[in-house]
């Protein structure tokens, strides 16, 4: 049996994306922190759709974390054919705000893993018919983002690694598709720390992480390399890259409050 692996699975776009999997019939491995969360999700899948699912509750920003999922993977003999690398989270405030420690923690996760999973699970990859790699970046990637500063350059860094190894394994089974959604129906804002005018700013656009979830699936599904979820954030991309890279950055700047 063939499994999907998906990390951050107990919140948001990742547990969307485990439902939107496990309906389509895919078998599902879920790793988050919170053992409650991932106990309930298993069960709601295992009971609505006939496939199977199970759990590993892990810190990822915790030193060694990926050895623990390696070894996991490895003492049940799960057959992994899809890895939705989806954990993630930022910061918000000017960069002073955060311990040196606080912001590796989070490049551990936004970085680090995806990387570091990748790389274990490539060489049984590569064995199969067909697999797949699926990042979840953000429209944070495509331009610097006073306010979410280390924030959106890790996610620069993700779809910047997706885009690169996708060209090296292009005559390979292994597809590479990184996802960047904008502002989603998730408690990302409320761990961020993001500020009231942000939240109200991006709220009246926001997507829900289901329709997120979605077009995710669809477009590794699809092997397209890349794929920005809505019009709207589309547009922003676009924007920014044909915008004063001075203005873009003032913009920005002014919607997370930093000049204030």
């Amino acid at each position: 049996m063939k499994y999907a692996l998906i990390t951050g699975a107990s919140k948001g776009i990742g547990r969307c994306i485990a439902l939107e999997l496990a309906q389509r019939g895919i078998s599902i491995l879920l790793v988050a922190r919170s053992g409650v969360l991932l106990e309930s999700l298993c069960a709601e899948i295992t009971g609505k759709y006939q496939v199977e699912a199970s759990f590993l509750a892990a810190d990822l920003a915790a030193p060694g974390a990926v050895d623990r999922v390696m070894q996991w993977i490895h003492t049940n003999g799960f057959a992994v054919h899809m890895l939705i690398n989806n954990a993630g989270y930022g910061h918000s405030g000017t960069f002073g705000e955060y311990s040196a420690e606080e912001y590796a923690q989070m490049m551990r996760v936004n970085m680090e893993v995806p990387v570091l999973l990748t790389r274990s699970l490539l060489p049984s990859l590569l064995q199969l018919p067909r697999a797949y790699v699926l990042n979840i970046a953000s429209s944070a990637a495509y331009q610097a983002v006073p306010g979410l500063t280390v924030y959106a350059a890790t996610k620069s860094f993700l779809l910047q690694f997706s885009r690169g190894l996708s060209y090296e394994l292009r005559k390979t089974p292994v597809t590479v598709t990184v996802v960047s959604p904008g502002g989603t129906d998730t408690n990302f804002a409320e761990r961020a720390k993001v500020s009231d005018k942000a939240v109200r700013a991006g709220e009246k656009m926001n997507m829900t992480p289901e329709e997120v979830a979605r077009q995710a699936v669809d477009a590794m599904m699809k092997g397209k390399t890349e794929h920005i979820t809505g019009w709207v954030n589309r547009l922003g991309a676009a924007l920014a890259w044909l915008m004063p890279r001075k203005l873009s950055e003032s913009v920005a700047a002014g919607i997370y409050e930093v000049d204030k």
